[in-house]
């Protein structure tokens, strides 16, 4: 008699009330008058889900917190916003970061004039950031792409070494694998990550990045084994920009590959004022290549590295990728600028001559930039 009561008052309810939510209560009830065991099963499936939506819901703000640390919205300075640093940092501010460039002469007047232009075969587009010349700039950045020229590292370094955090990571983007030791000796080893870039860019004009050729590539790693985190972070940031990154658990090897890269087609370009395919091309000076490439891995070799003694001929073949590319040194020769050939080719013939390595063709092109660059230097020295 009760129950029929009830289902009366329940049923009227249900009718009379045209609010749903009011409907759904009173079935609601009826259910768990007629079903009180499936209604406590009901009720220990609802708050096992109230748990896990809890659980879940601190793990969510705890990712975000993770992304947040790991990447979205850091604040990134560039040291040496060039053809390499200004192309991976526009990508960066691109995507959303903060990025300070930092730059001087003409590129950096255009750029703080009217932004830094990116032009490539696949995207051409424009940033505006924080474009300066000053040091000071960098306070309060996460994350710093080192890319000035080797011989500029130590220097700059200790300039900017007052204005960063404590935990402000370090990336190097620069040719050679002596950058690593000088950047550690100054901001500890612990906080330097390195990368091997792939990329064929150049200073079009003032405030212009050009990329040709084969899509930009960086292979990160740390210094460190405790550094591995931070190198898998800085790489999701490079990869969430749109850029072809790896993570590499060795990373001196992967960049001494790219020295050997560097200083088989580099120094010799920028003697004979060709592009990589000439070198391929011209039996003479493809000779002098494979030379050169000889030398620098016996030397590669003798410290800590297992390089076969044919891995020439890999680096012969990977300079088919960039025939029609002006290697860094060229563009520093043909602008008037001073070039890199000491931490290409000059740290080699000296760690040769350490460890009683004969490296007599490097040696002749390291003497021949050597005189080159010093007259340059002097004339420059009388016209100013």
């Amino acid at each position: 008699m009760l129950t029929n009561k009830f289902e009366a008052i329940f049923s009227f309810l249900s009718l009379k009330l045209i609010e749903p939510a009011i409907s759904i209560l009173c079935s609601t009830f009826l259910f768990i008058f007629h079903n009180p065991t499936k209604t406590l099963l009901l009720f220990s499936y609802f708050f096992e889900f109230l748990i896990f939506l809890v659980s879940g819901t601190k793990i969510a703000f705890k990712n975000v917190e993770d992304i947040k640390n790991g990447g979205i919205g850091l604040k990134i300075g560039v040291a040496g916003a060039g053809a390499v640093g200004g192309y991976f940092g526009a990508k960066l501010a691109n995507a959303g970061h903060s990025v300070v460039f930092l730059a001087r002469g003409r590129h950096y007047e255009k750029m703080h004039e009217k932004g830094l232009q990116i032009k490539s075969e696949t995207e051409n587009f424009h940033v505006d950031g924080t474009f300066t010349d000053q040091y000071e700039d960098f306070e309060g950045v996460d994350l710093v792409l080192f890319s000035v020229k080797s011989i500029d590292t130590q220097e700059t370094a200790r300039k900017l070494l007052p204005y960063l955090k404590e935990d402000t990571l370090i990336l190097t983007l620069q040719n050679g694998v002596d950058n690593e030791e000088t950047l550690s000796e100054i901001f500890g080893k612990e906080r330097i990550l390195s990368a091997a870039t792939y990329i064929q860019s150049s200073i079009k004009e003032p405030g212009v990045v050009e990329h040709i050729g084969m899509i930009p590539r960086l292979v990160i790693g740390s210094l460190e084994s405790n550094g591995l985190n931070h190198a898998e972070k800085v790489a999701t940031l490079f990869q969430n920009a749109g850029i072809e990154t790896y993570q590499s658990s060795n990373i001196m090897n992967q960049k001494w590959k790219k020295l050997l890269w560097n200083v088989t087609f580099n120094p010799l370009s920028a003697v004979a004022g060709t592009q990589v395919g000439e070198i391929l091309d011209d039996a003479g000076l493809r000779v002098t290549a494979e030379s050169i490439c000889k030398e620098a891995i016996s030397v590669a070799n003798r410290m800590e590295n297992d390089f076969d003694v044919n891995f020439y001929e890999t680096i012969m073949e990977q300079g088919k990728i960039a025939r029609n590319h002006k290697t860094s040194m060229l563009q520093d020769k043909l602008s008037g600028k001073q070039m890199e050939y000491e931490s290409i080719c000059g740290y080699i013939v000296k760690k040769g001559q350490e460890l009683d390595v004969s490296t007599p063709v490097l040696e002749t092109i390291y003497s021949l930039l050597k005189f080159s660059d010093s007259a340059k230097l002097e004339k420059n020295q009388k016209v100013n």
